[in-house]
């Protein structure tokens, strides 16, 4: 048995994804920015830092109600702070509790407002340019906390990166299938070579992949061009960070 999607359910569901995502970008790239000590203002600076990019992305697509939306990111905390007063939540209750409304805050403006007009897309040269970078802002918070606390990642990693171009491209596989052999050489290398000189080895082969992600999206070619756009800031920031932290 199979189930169906209503064409009038799909960009309500379309919609609240994207917006979802836009969320979490600023919960991972934003909110760390700043950790303030009083929950009250640890509840607003969440609830901002994950609007921002929501609000970015709406105006960017066109979408209406960008104050409700935003809305349903701070008002779950402005519930929520009421029995943190009265002694009846702590600071760590506040903070999950107001994520976890913010979703059906979010569904409820969705349905609200779903037989409304989408707008027109945003002119703007600076929200058309950050709207349309959205694999690399989605890279970029994805590997936020590897800028924290790097760390060096074995070195099959790089295979796995390799096999999806390898799965995408088998209609021409003898590129794909002499990269990935070199990557698998890359392995053998590592594990017979010293553990500094196998960590230098593991951040080139980052930062060549990063290459090869570049070359296929200057192409449009095998993958599409925001995968190939997110893997290689992603594979970018893995060899710049191994570098800078270990060399």
């Amino acid at each position: 048995m199979t189930t169906t999607v209503s064409p009038a359910v799909r960009p309500l569901v379309r919609h609240g994804a994207e917006m979802f995502v836009a969320m979490l970008a600023g919960m991972a790239l934003i909110a760390p920015l700043w950790t303030p000590g009083r929950v009250e203002v640890a509840a607003l600076w969440m609830a901002v830092a994950m609007s921002v990019p929501m609000a970015l992305w709406m105006r960017y697509r066109g979408h209406g109600r960008i104050v409700e939306m935003c809305a349903a990111m701070a008002v779950p905390y402005a519930v929520l702070l009421v029995p943190y007063w009265l002694g009846w939540l702590d600071g760590d209750a506040v903070s999950m509790g107001g994520h976890l409304l913010m979703v059906p805050a979010m569904i409820a403006v969705l349905v609200r407002y779903r037989h409304e007009e989408h707008g027109t897309p945003s002119t703007n040269p600076v929200v058309r340019a950050l709207g349309e970078r959205w694999p690399a802002v989605i890279a970029l918070a994805v590997t936020f906390d590897f800028w924290q606390a790097p760390v060096v990642p074995p070195v099959w990693t790089l295979l796995g990166c390799q096999v999806v171009y390898l799965f995408c491209g088998w209609r021409a596989p003898r590129t794909q299938l002499a990269v990935f052999s070199l990557y698998a050489a890359l392995a053998v290398v590592v594990i017979l070579v010293s553990p500094h000189t196998g960590v230098l080895l593991i951040a080139l082969g980052w930062g060549a992949h990063a290459v090869w992600d570049l070359v296929h999206h200057v192409r449009d070619a095998v993958v599409p061009r925001w995968w190939s756009e997110f893997c290689g800031v992603f594979d970018l920031v893995i060899a710049v960070t191994i570098l800078t932290v270990w060399f």
